[in-house]
């Protein structure tokens, strides 16, 4: 055919298996995307199809190369995101992904933005007093705030980190639940805690939480407080009224840092009330020390079936409001 091009791309030994990825399902990604044939031969792979396609295929392989080279592991959001910057032609903006480390577990887990609204969102946290960081589920608004929560403990810029959440009865009643008042609770902040665990390691977070250098309660709790010295997470603010998240950004001090995290299309406030996190970040949004990241779809760094899910949801519900 006049119009196949035949390219080819050398692809060092140490890192084939990366960038292919598990029974080459990554390859197979770029291939049923772009409607190209990719063929492995030692360290060569050739990419045969339409000159269009060939030419964005092999800016996506050559990005992955790169990410390899980083010594990242390519996941399957990894190749679906490089295939959309690459195909909009702002594959160098996956460097600066790169390039931008958060923090390492204990496991070795190198925690970086994975999305340019991820990379925004991290940005604004490090320059802003308080951010609001707005979207969907898998988009990483809580992991990425803890992560930078605990670099800023470990680095002494806080003296302690505080985690909250309203404990709002999503279709449940708490009293129902077995056990005392905290033991009600629990559930409603376990995520955090799971969160805790894998970022920072177990035995850290509870020494640390011993000595109250780590605090994980329900919002209630932070009433008539002033928190000092703070880096203070509050997640699914969804769920707070507008006289409850006056009530914790005016708990704010001195050195204190805040990420306020939510989705707005996830409430669960009885009688139709007003979500605290919409009205602020309409009422704050003007101020300069408050940043707000409103990620999107686009952000879900979950499984790619997530993002197809939180799609078919939005269209079904724009959809409604339409008619």
């Amino acid at each position: 055919m006049k119009n196949t091009l035949e390219k080819t791309i050398q692809i060092p030994h140490e890192i084939i298996v990366n960038v292919f990825g598990q029974y080459d399902n990554n390859i197979k990604i770029i291939e049923k995307k772009l409607g190209v044939n990719i063929i492995n031969r030692d360290n060569d792979v050739k990419i045969i199809g339409e000159h269009k396609s060939v030419n964005i295929a092999n800016r996506v392989i050559k990005q992955l190369i790169d990410t390899a080279n980083k010594q990242i592991e390519i996941t399957e959001q990894n190749v679906e995101y490089t295939l959309a910057l690459c195909e909009k032609q702002k594959e160098e903006e996956m460097s600066k992904l790169n390039d931008d480390l958060v923090c390492v577990t204990p496991g070795g887990k190198h925690i970086r933005p994975k999305t340019l609204g991820q990379k925004k969102y991290i940005d604004l946290i490090r320059k802003k007093m308080i951010v609001f960081g707005i979207g969907p589920a898998g988009t990483g608004k809580t992991y990425l705030a803890m992560a930078n929560a605990i670099t800023a403990f470990k680095n002494n810029e806080v003296n302690r980190i505080i985690l909250t959440r309203p404990a709002i009865e999503a279709g449940e009643k708490l009293g129902f639940l077995p056990g005392d008042l905290q033991s009600k609770i629990d559930p409603y902040l376990r995520p955090l805690y799971d969160a805790l665990y894998e970022i920072m390691g177990a035995d850290t977070f509870l020494k640390n939480m011993e000595k109250g250098l780590i605090e994980v309660a329900p919002l209630a709790y932070m009433r008539g407080r002033t928190l000092d010295n703070s880096f203070i997470v509050l997640d699914e603010a969804q769920n707070t009224t507008p006289a409850q998240m006056k009530m914790f950004l005016t708990r704010i001090g001195f050195n204190s840092k805040a990420v306020i995290t939510g989705d707005v299309t996830q409430k669960d406030l009885p009688g139709g009330q007003k979500s605290g996190l919409e009205v602020a970040s309409r009422i704050l949004k003007n101020i300069n020390d408050i940043g707000i990241a409103n990620l999107t779809s686009k952000d879900v760094v979950r499984h790619p079936l997530v993002q197809k899910i939180i799609n078919a949801y939005e269209n079904y519900e724009n959809k409604n409001i339409k008619r």
